[in-house]
């Protein structure tokens, strides 16, 4: 039988800032080089003017984060610009979506 461990509310909303957060600077990494951004709102459908804005939404933040963890180079270019696990953008993903990440 599996064990239920369960999160506290404090300890989802301190994960989901955290997804929050990592998909920001994923978002400001893409924004940061021209051919990066370009196929980003390709793929998103989004326009310059609307990132800004969209990216207070988490169902924006979170199609952030499945469009880096789609791109094997963007992901480990990422995970070496602002030095996380590239595993985080799985558990972010999670969180984000307000599902526990328990692996």
């Amino acid at each position: 039988m599996k064990r239920q461990i369960r999160q506290s509310k404090s300890e989802k909303a301190a994960a989901r800032e955290a997804a929050e957060a990592l998909a920001i600077q994923a978002l400001t990494y893409i924004a940061a080089d021209g051919d990066r951004l370009g196929h980003f709102l390709a793929e998103s459908g989004a326009g310059p003017a609307e990132i800004r804005r969209a990216a207070a939404d988490p169902g924006f933040l979170l199609g952030v984060l499945d469009y880096v963890a789609g791109d094997e180079s963007l992901l480990v270019g990422l995970a070496e610009e602002i030095g996380f696990d590239p595993f985080d953008v799985a558990k972010a993903r999670l969180a984000l979506a307000g599902k526990r990440w328990d692996g």
